[in-house]
């Protein structure tokens, strides 16, 4: 059912595979390139918050520049993610209380050690999901919506969600889980997950073009310091790049080519050179710095002795 996408090679031996499926867009919208089962529904996991974030903007959300990026992104908890967070919270008369995301340490070890050496514990700003919730919360104060029940699959928020998402991925979101922050999490095939990302990058005005507009300036809000999401997006001009838990990554070129990866182990190690490599074979022009990203080491007392690599069989 799915094909093997990458190999772990260690001193010339293959130690581990990754099994999973590709769905890859054309320009022209078509689906131009397949791995394994891209009609079959997946989890997107993060890669839903650009479009969690469109919805927000769409609710009358005051969100712009990097808060607009951070309402779409998986920020890596530093200093300033976190004090982009207040910002958006506080304009809406909230603050970090009202996040219904869980606590949790950042993912940025140099701001997670900052807080140790301070004797603090893990927090609810410093979760990667928390600029999205507070988006939420701020959609929610625009309109007059309640913001204690914000995560409820019902809410008027959620529920906009809902459509924005079936209106960017061309097909009705089933089914309903919770993501790993709390908030409604809806399944998509891996080629209407492509679709969603293509519909974003190649946005010509709107909200739509206003989120993938802000990801593209802001990149660092979208990830973090050394992250494989802001770099990529750093080093493919014009591209929107979005992971998710579980082995899930959308890239998509502002020219239309656009993937959708899921890998069914879950891990993330090598879901960029899994992109990069789709990209390549639909066509888009892929920069030196970019294609630097894809190559995956294996090290072997600190120096590589391998390399991750991206496969074509079965």
């Amino acid at each position: 059912m799915y094909p093997v996408l990458a190999e772990v090679v260690r001193n010339g031996f293959t130690e581990s595979l990754h099994y999973g499926s590709v769905a890859g867009l054309a320009p022209d919208g078509t689906l131009a390139y397949r791995r394994g089962d891209v009609a079959g529904t997946v989890l997107p996991r993060s890669t839903t918050k650009p479009f969690q974030a469109l919805a927000c903007l769409a609710a009358g959300a005051p969100l712009a520049g990097e808060r607009l990026a951070i309402a779409a992104g998986s920020h890596t908890g530093e200093d300033f993610h976190v004090k982009t967070v207040a910002a958006i919270l506080a304009d809406a008369g909230l603050g970090f209380d009202d996040l219904r995301c869980p606590p949790s340490w950042p993912e940025d070890e140099a701001s997670r050690d900052a807080l140790v050496r301070a004797g603090h514990g893990p927090s609810v700003q410093h979760m990667n999901c928390s600029g999205k919730h507070a988006a939420m919360l701020a959609a929610c104060a625009a309109n007059g919506w309640p913001t204690e029940s914000y995560l409820d699959p019902g809410h008027p928020l959620q529920q906009g969600v809902r459509t924005t998402m079936a209106d960017s991925a061309g097909e009705s979101p089933a089914p309903v889980a919770v993501d790993g922050c709390g908030a409604p999490l809806f399944g998509l095939t891996l080629t209407g997950l492509a679709r969603a990302a293509r519909s974003l990058a190649t946005a010509a005005g709107g909200p739509a073009r206003a989120v993938a507009d802000a990801m593209r300036a802001h990149p660092e809000y979208v990830g973090g310091t050394g992250h494989a999401n802001t770099e990529l997006m750093r080093a493919l001009p014009g591209a929107v790049v979005k992971g998710g838990a579980e082995g899930v990554l959308i890239a998509a070129t502002a020219a239309g080519h656009a993937v959708a990866v899921k890998v069914v182990d879950g891990s993330p190690r090598a879901t960029t050179a899994i992109a990069l490599h789709a990209l390549r074979a639909l066509g888009a022009d892929i920069t030196p710095a970019a294609a630097a990203l894809g190559d995956v080491p294996v090290l072997g007392g600190g120096r590589p002795v391998g390399a991750i690599r991206v496969t074509e069989g079965n």
